[in-house]
């Protein structure tokens, strides 16, 4: 059983940083697919940034060039740094790792964290 542990959440201004961090425990193996996911109140969850199981990276429209992904020398552990942060970021914001299983891909959700951004 894969579990995701964020953190890195918080409240920040307009125009700031905040770096979430995820990190899974439960696997014997690399998960190469790993991003983030956000959900702001009355809206669809929505992909921010993610790996892909080949190990590029896509970002929704609304982040690109402000937020970066990356993996961190921990095992099965992805970083988002989150630039220039406006107060349409706010949202929860979610781990998430699609594993292959015998019958199709699972996907494995963190409980998510907080992003405040303040005007």
């Amino acid at each position: 059983q894969v579990q995701l542990v964020e953190s890195g959440g918080g409240l920040v201004q307009a125009g700031g940083s905040l770096r979430l961090s995820c990190a899974a425990s439960g696997s014997p193996f690399s998960i190469n697919a790993m991003g983030w996911y956000r959900q702001a109140p009355g809206k669809q969850r929505e992909l921010v940034a993610a790996f892909s199981s080949g190990g590029s990276t896509n970002y929704g429209a609304s982040v690109k060039g402000r937020f970066t992904i990356s993996r961190s020398n921990a095992k099965n552990t992805v970083l988002l740094q989150m630039n220039s942060l406006k107060p349409e970021d706010t949202a929860v914001y979610y781990c998430n790792a699609p594993m292959p299983t015998k019958t199709g891909i699972y996907n494995y959700w963190g409980q998510g964290t907080q992003v405040t951004v303040s005007s």
